[in-house]
């Protein structure tokens, strides 16, 4: 394939990208999709501050995610724009959970606003549906870099996701102040995290914040046995702490839902397994037994360090591809290296919980 001096070829799709030539004067696109967590701002702040001082690009804002290109819902993004956001939690362009390809004309409706603002690429920050979105339209000739955002660690081909290490560390801290009124209360509470498919806050957090039994989507759990552990805790006069990812399922059950709908991505909201299972406890035991249910808590609030330096780190890469014309990529985290993925290969699984994992945590239990 022969290049012309004005475009670029992607990495792994092969298409030619026009006015992505290395050098030359562009103008890019950021947005944050599916939901919101801890450090996008940072990594806005990043691409802003790179693509500006760096290269002297021009770089504009989608709104509420997918939904802003398809409809046009911009907002400009300058030094000033961006001076403030590094400590702010949510993000500054709004969020959603807009498909393109469940939107009649969507695809095509993003190529007529890109062409409408002059935008050469986008930057698209987000989990598994948003960026199988970007590895999509890749694949359809619009040229994308992704950023991996979720709390739920749980895109593959990255050590980490930012958004992770702030959920687990308001989790922890929230085990840390339950335990204190459950052992004034001799009750055992159980706490609901989020989790839908992996279960890795509620193992981080739960091994960071003590817990006595930690349950996550990955492995069926047997009521009876939990119930033991509970038992166990009690005799030795404690108070019995048990963390549950919202997609935990008790063995022989199903996943407790909140409501039957579903989304853009055909995801089912969950929630209510921590008030079942809190409701089980004190039938079989005798004991008072309270449920809480962490929820968005999680995804609000400042981020912490460790995700502040992640994020804009992501951000700055994700620059660099831009720069070098490598699309349909994923920025990742390998070791303390950022590298690029394609992302077919980010987005081809979920990266759960491994056995060995719960193994190490169960000495604890009990």
């Amino acid at each position: 394939m022969t290049r012309s001096r004005n475009t670029r070829v992607a990495s792994d799709a092969g298409h030619i990208y026009p006015n992505c030539e290395r050098g030359k004067q562009m103008r890019i696109g950021v947005l944050t999709g599916g939901g919101d967590c801890p450090g996008l701002n940072a990594v806005i702040r990043a691409v802003v501050r790179k693509g500006i001082e760096a290269h002297g690009w021009e770089v504009i804002g989608f709104r509420n995610g997918w939904r802003g290109p398809i409809e046009g819902l911009t907002k400009q993004l300058g030094l000033d724009e961006v001076e403030e956001i590094l400590t702010r939690g949510g993000t500054i362009l709004g969020s959603s959970r807009t498909n393109p390809y469940k939107e009649e004309g969507g695809v095509e409706k993003i190529r007529e606003v890109l062409a409408q603002h002059k935008v050469d690429a986008l930057v698209a920050i987000g989990g598994e549906d948003t960026l199988g979105v970007a590895k999509r339209l890749t694949d359809d000739g619009i040229p994308v870099v992704g950023v991996p955002k979720t709390i739920d660690n749980d895109l593959g081909a990255t050590d980490y996701t930012f958004g992770f290490d702030t959920a687990v560390h308001i989790a922890t801290e929230a085990l840390d102040r339950l335990r204190t009124t459950a052992e004034s209360h001799h009750r055992a509470l159980v706490v609901e995290v989020m989790g839908r498919h992996a279960g890795w806050i509620a193992l981080h957090s739960g091994i960071a914040g003590g817990a006595n039994v930690i349950l996550v989507p990955e492995r069926q759990f047997n009521v009876e046995k939990v119930v033991e552990w509970v038992e166990r805790r009690f005799e030795r006069q404690y108070a019995p702490i048990i963390v549950v990812a919202e997609g935990a399922v008790p063995e022989g059950g199903a996943e407790v839902l909140h409501s039957g709908e579903l989304d853009a991505f055909g995801h089912v909201r969950l929630g209510g397994v921590g008030q079942w299972l809190a409701e089980e406890i004190a039938q079989r035991t005798g004991k008072e037994s309270r449920a809480v249910v962490l929820g968005h808590v999680q995804r609000g609030g400042t981020p912490t360090a460790y995700d502040r330096v992640l994020a804009t780190r992501f951000g700055l890469h994700a620059v660099d591809a831009v720069h070098d014309g490598d699309f349909g990529v994923m920025v990742a985290l390998r070791g303390t290296d950022i590298v690029r993925v394609k992302l077919s290969e980010a987005t081809a699984e979920l990266k759960t919980v491994p056995e060995e994992r719960l193994t190490e945590a169960e000495v604890f239990f009990g």
